[in-house]
This record gives C-alpha cells, sequence and structure tokens, in this order.
C-alpha cells in the first residue's frame, strides 16, 4: 500500500506529496508502468484530501512522469536517476509524540478561568436532583425540548430570529451536525466552501464521499461569479464574522448569494454563525436565515465558542423543509449530546447565566482587543505591520511589511518556541500574503511581546 506521512509545518501538503512522488519515481522504489492508487484512495492512505492528491497527479502528468490514462488511472511513465538495487526497509514502532505545549499567538480557545464553572456545576447539582425521571428517559433525535426552546427564545432575542424549536436540532459538534446535513441533502450534490476558509471542511466532505469546490473571496465575501462558475448546489459560508479573514458580508452580497440559492429547488446555503456573539461596536448584519424568504438557509451555531472549545455541543436551525425530512428519514438517530448537559445548558439560557456570562466576556474581549492593538500601534513593529479587521469576532490579521515568506516567518517564531498562523495556511490559492492570525480571547500577552520584538529585529 502506497502511503507517505507528510510534514505539515514545510508548506502545502500538495506540494509534499509531489516531492515524494517524484522522489521515489526517479530513486526506482516505483516502478515504469505501474499503475498508482485512485486518487480517494491514496488520500485516505495519506489522511490527506483528493485535491491534494489531484494537485500532486496533475504536477506529475505536467512533468512527464506519469500518465492518466482515461477510465484506468494514472501510471508512472518515467523512471528518473539511475536504476537502484532493491532496497529493504525496516519497520520500527515509533512513540507516540505528543505535541509541545507552546504559545500559540493564533489560538483562539478560552481561558480557563472564564469559564463559568461555579455557575454550571451548581446548575448541574440542581438538574440531577430535580430531573431525575428525564435524565433517565429516552431523547428525541433533535435534542431535549427544553433547551431547543431555549435555543430558539436566545436567537430570537438575539439575532432577531423567528425560530420554532421543532426546527432546532442540537449535536455533538458541527462536525457531526455537517454529516446530517449530507444526509439530508444527499451526497450527489457538489458543495462549494470559501477560501480562505476552515481548512478541515474539505476533509469533511471528502470523508463523506461528497465532493467539493474552493470558491475564492473577494473584499465582500464569497464572490457570487466564482460560486456560479462551479455549479455548486450548496454553499457553505461564514457571512457574520469569516475565519480567517473576518470578512463581514454586506447586505447588498447577502441578498445576491440568497437569489443564487433561491433559483434552483436543490440549492441550498450552510450559514455558520460560530462567534456572532462578539461584536465589539457595531450593530451586528442580519443573518442569511433572517433574510430568506425561500427556506434554502440552514443556520448553524456553537456553544464552543461562547463558552468553551471542549463544551462540543452545537446546534443547528433547518428550514421547515428539511426538519420535516429530518424527521421522517433520520430520527432513528440518538441525540449525541447528553440529557444531562443539555438539561444543564438549558437551565444556563433560561435563567439568564449564558447572557451575563456573553457580556461579561464582550467586556472582557474588548479590553484585551484594546490592550493587543496598544502594544502593536506603540511597539516596536509599529512601523512594519498594519491591523485588518471589522471590530467583531475574537481575532484579527496582522499584515508584515516584509520580504520574508509565510513559511519563514513561522519557522523563526517557532524557533523561539512561539506558534502563529498565516492566512495561507487556509487557502489553496493564496501563498504568502504575509498576513497573520492574532487570537486575543487565549493570548499569551508575555509571548505576543516577545514575538513583536523578534519580528522587527529580523523582518
Amino acid at each position: 500500500m502506497l502511503t507517505y506521512t507528510l510534514d505539515k509545518t514545510k508548506g502545502h501538503l500538495s506540494k509534499e506529496l509531489y516531492k515524494a512522488l517524484k522522489r521515489d519515481i526517479e530513486e526506482g522504489k516505483i516502478k515504469r508502468g505501474e499503475k498508482l492508487p485512485s486518487k480517494r484512495t491514496f488520500a485516505r492512505n495519506c489522511s490527506v484530501s483528493t485535491i491534494t492528491v489531484q494537485n500532486a497527479y496533475d504536477q506529475l502528468v505536467s512533468e512527464g512522469y506519469i500518465t492518466a490514462i482515461e477510465k484506468k488511472g494514472y501510471y508512472v511513465s518515467q523512471e528518473g536517476g539511475k536504476k537502484k538495487s532493491l532496497v529493504s526497509f525496516s519497520i520500527k514502532e515509533e512513540e507516540e509524540e505528543k505535541p509541545l505545549d507552546l504559545p500559540d499567538l493564533s489560538n483562539n480557545r478560552v481561558k480557563e478561568e472564564n469559564f463559568p464553572f461555579s455557575i454550571w456545576s451548581r446548575l448541574m447539582r440542581k438538574t440531577m436532583a430535580e430531573r431525575q425521571n428525564e435524565l433517565l428517559s429516552p431523547m428525541s433525535a433533535e435534542g431535549v425540548l427544553e433547551l431547543r426552546r431555549a435555543i430558539a427564545h436566545h436567537l430570537s432575542s438575539f439575532r432577531g430570529m423567528i425560530v420554532s424549536p421543532s426546527q432546532v436540532l442540537v449535536g455533538a459538534g458541527t462536525e457531526y451536525l455537517y454529516s446530517l446535513i449530507i444526509q439530508l441533502i444527499g451526497r450527489d450534490k457538489l458543495y462549494a466552501i470559501e477560501d480562505p476558509g476552515y481548512m478541515k471542511l474539505e476533509r469533511i466532505y471528502d470523508a463523506n464521499g461528497v465532493e467539493s469546490r474552493r470558491v475564492r473571496l473577494d473584499e465582500k465575501g464569497l464572490s457570487l461569479l466564482d460560486l456560479e462558475e462551479t455549479n455548486a448546489e450548496i454553499a457553505h459560508i461564514s457571512p457574520n464574522h469569516h475565519y480567517p479573514t473576518g470578512i463581514t458580508m454586506p447586505l447588498d452580497r447577502r441578498y445576491e448569494i440568497l437569489s443564487w440559492a433561491s433559483a434552483d429547488d436543490g440549492r441550498y446555503i450552510i450559514e455558520d454563525d460560530y462567534d456572532s456573539e462578539f461584536r465589539v461596536s457595531r450593530n451586528p448584519v442580519p443573518t442569511l436565515y433572517t433574510l430568506d424568504s425561500s427556506g434554502s438557509v440552514i443556520y448553524m451555531n456553537t456553544f464552543s465558542k461562547s463558552l468553551a472549545s471542549t463544551v462540543r455541543i452545537s446546534y443547528m436551525v433547518l428550514p421547515l423543509e428539511l426538519s420535516e425530512r429530518f424527521k421522517e428519514k433520520l430520527s432513528f438517530y440518538s441525540s449525541t449530546v447528553s440529557s444531562f448537559e443539555q438539561y444543564t445548558l438549558a437551565s444556563f439560557i433560561e435563567e439568564g447565566f449564558f447572557e451575563k456570562h456573553i457580556n461579561r466576556m464582550r467586556l472582557y474581549y474588548i479590553r484585551q482587543r484594546k490592550l493587543v492593538l496598544s502594544l502593536l500601534s506603540s511597539g516596536p513593529l509599529k512601523d512594519k505591520s498594519s491591523v485588518i479587521e471589522n471590530d467583531s469576532g475574537l481575532h484579527f490579521i496582522l499584515r508584515l511589511d516584509t520580504s520574508l515568506t509565510d513559511e519563514e516567518i513561522k519557522a523563526l517564531l517557532l524557533k523561539e518556541g512561539i506558534r502563529i498562523s498565516a492566512l495561507s495556511d487556509f487557502s489553496l490559492y493564496h501563498d504568502n500574503t504575509h498576513d497573520f492570525l492574532i487570537s486575543y480571547s487565549n493570548l499569551d500577552m508575555e509571548a505576543f511581546e516577545r514575538a513583536l520584538t523578534i519580528l522587527s529585529e529580523n523582518i
């Protein structure tokens, strides 16, 4: 079985895979005429996306190393370098390597001291004391009614969304909910995802046997022109605060995307509103779900950003048609979130603790943001950098004025024990943008100040 372990720190995975294949072809480890694995099989072997394999194969085809034969696959057509004798490989057992716990300037986890442990534990004890019968009774696939009612009320008061609890579906993380959407809509659909964007999405869709296409962003968000050129039927987007660029889609583009969706009965928009609670100054823009009149928008959100990343409780609001389809076809599923957590979270929302927590955290993040921006404006990097933000979410983009590549910048900081993510890490098309993510939700201020000094002295 042909497989490679790719080092993600060295750059784009497709380039690493291309180099590995080219080396083995030239050294004779992969023989002339030998058939290479299918894109899907090879992607699974190497734990990468089919797009990564496709890009590597395309490059090898263009250089004459392999040949694509229609309906048969890819075959080695050239054996570069001199022939070598058979090589014996020894297999050694490797110890599991744990990732180093280094300061990460792009890490958006919540600090432990900001989680409302005392309130949560009190509500958990109350739940166990007062709901013993419900806790040991079967739940509906959508989740407990009390939590779905609480979420519907929260969306009404906070986002102006008119939602019936029957349309709300609770699940253990958005990744699980994506799989339900695929089953509801169908695996024969073509899904469009944003570039730059949440890189795991492509792998999730690929793992579920779904074809996806990347669509570029412009200054308003997802490019409608590029979306139409893909012939996609599903658009998976984060219009309210795009990750990682921070773009908030304006109203005119929102209406254009909605018009695209309503033009065909089979089209849907998956609206990810993952950190909408933390807009700093401006009034929130209406959700696509609120503006939608054709039942084409699936709204998604999570408590992982507002409470903690380890609180694996997410939810989605289905259009009425899909809600009924779920009840007819998928209601046999068991809820993936325990009733203990669901009833506790319902009480947390209903008794006003969630709103108080959001307000407290919003003030905390405003102070953090001001502190970080002041260090940039008055620190050693002030003349070599600029900030790109839109007063929302928990991160912004730091643009560096440098001739160094993104990988060189990351390596420079990593050498000093500091991690950082570049915008190019989230894109197939963008390379060496000199844009880096700074998240202030869990920022190590000492490491941040040290990074500013290191960068100012080296770029």
